[in-house]
Formats: C-alpha cells, structure tokens, sequence
C-alpha cells in the first residue's frame, strides 16, 4: 500500500501540473454550468415531476464523454512515447501498483469535477434566499442518488480510459478508444435495447441481459432511490476486470 500511497501523490502531483487537466476541468464545469441553466429554464417554463437534481444529472452521459478521455488519455500513452515507464517498471514497482495508482488519480479528479458541479445550486440558493427552492435544489433522495449514481459507474468508466491509454502511445488514439468505448457502452446498450427482439431469437441480446447493461436505467433507479446490487456487481467486477487487463497490458510491453 505505501508504494501505491507514493504513486498516487505522484500522479496527482502529475495531473494537477498539467495544463490539459485544467482545460478538461473548465470544460466540464461550463458544459455543466450551461446543463444547469437549462435545468433552471425547465423548472421555470413548466412544472415537472422530476427534481431539479434528477434532471441536472440525467445528462451525466455528456460531460462523461468529455472529461474521461481527456483526463486518461496521458496516463500511460505519455509514458510510452516519453519511456518513462520502462524507468519505474524496473524500479521495486509491480505494474498492478501503476495501474492502481493512476486509477485512482484520475478517479479522484474526476470525483472532484462533480462535486465543484454542485457550486451551481449552492449559487442559485444563496441568490435566490428561498426556503423552499433551497429544499427543492437539495433534495436529499434525488441529490445523493445521483451522486451515487456517478461515482460508482465512475469506476468503469475511468477504468476504460486507463486500459486504452496502456494498450497505445499515442495519447490521441487513446483518446479515441476511450470515447468510443464509453460511448458503445452508455449510448449503444440503450440503442440496442431500443430494438424489438422475438423472445428466444437472440439469447445474447436478451431483453433481460440489455436491461442489467443499461446505464439510464441505473441511473433512474439511483435518482428515484431505487439502490440494488446488481449495478454495484456490475460497475465494480467491470472495473476489476478492465484494470486487470490493463496490467496484463503494461506487464507485456514493459
């Protein structure tokens, strides 16, 4: 744990010396801010059913598509193209504590850009002075839902962005295979699902199966209150599975 525990600070020393992760950070903070807004717009057009929090994160798939690829991109891809990584591979460094450290780095960081997010309705409570929006804003159920929501799927998808990045040296192909695979992964199981099945046809894309991989449907279980364990199971044995692969990745090119 104590070479891990030296790994991280370094990678966060790293990540918040780059000029890249800040860029990322105000990106996702405007594009975050303007999904605020509308949330605002929305609330003051019309009633709606859903809380203000449930509706701000319903977009969650957006900023994701941006933020991850940009935040893990450089995490190994750099390190090949500078070799870097050869040095601290021959140091007492196993590649499964490399892996783990920038894990939880860009993990961190990813966290934290959520939480600044909720600066939005902090802001509009103190402007406004309304007891009863402030209630609105901050419902608890729909508020730590989605934040649960965030950071458990979180680990998935911050786990594809650190594979990519360890089976390539070019930080822009990583960049691209990440957003691909988040992409395939979030949009593509919801396209999918989206289309009729005959019962039995396909035992592989069964109703069933698309259903436990669908992540809108995580997320509205989440927002409504809704916690069960099998998107727990299957965000944190697919991050499991997916940092495994990474360290196999940087175990046979070291």
């Amino acid at each position: 744990m104590s070479k891990i525990f030296h790994l991280l600070r370094h990678e966060l020393r790293t990540l918040f010396h780059s000029p890249s992760t800040y860029l990322a950070l105000v990106l996702f903070l405007s594009m975050t801010g303007f999904f605020f807004y509308l949330t605002l717009l929305s609330l003051a057009s019309e009633e709606q059913e859903q809380m203000p929090a449930t509706l701000f994160f319903s977009l969650f798939w957006i900023p994701v598509l941006l933020i991850v690829p940009m935040l893990t991109m450089r995490s190994f891809a750099e390190e090949r193209r500078q070799g870097t990584i050869e040095t601290l591979l021959a140091s007492p460094v196993r590649p499964l504590h490399l892996v783990a450290a920038k894990f939880l780095a860009a993990y961190l960081f990813y966290m934290l850009a959520w939480s600044l997010s909720l600066l939005y309705p902090a802001i509009t409570a103190f402007v406004l002075d309304q007891p009863a929006t402030t209630n609105l804003l901050f419902d608890k159920g729909s508020l730590l839902g989605g934040l649960l929501f965030i950071a458990t799927s979180g680990t998935l998808f911050i786990s594809i962005g650190i594979f990519t990045s360890s089976i390539t040296r070019s930080q822009l192909v990583a960049g691209m295979l990440s957003f691909s695979a988040l992409f395939m992964i979030i949009v593509g199981v919801a396209a999918v699902q989206m289309v009729e099945f005959n019962p039995g046809s396909s035992p592989l894309l069964s109703e069933a199966l698309t259903t436990y991989f669908q992540v809108f449907d995580h997320f509205e279980d989440f927002s409504r209150g809704m916690v069960d364990t099998r998107p727990f199971v299957y965000y944190l044995s697919g991050s499991t599975a997916v940092l495994g692969l990474a360290v196999l990745a940087v175990e046979s090119k070291r």
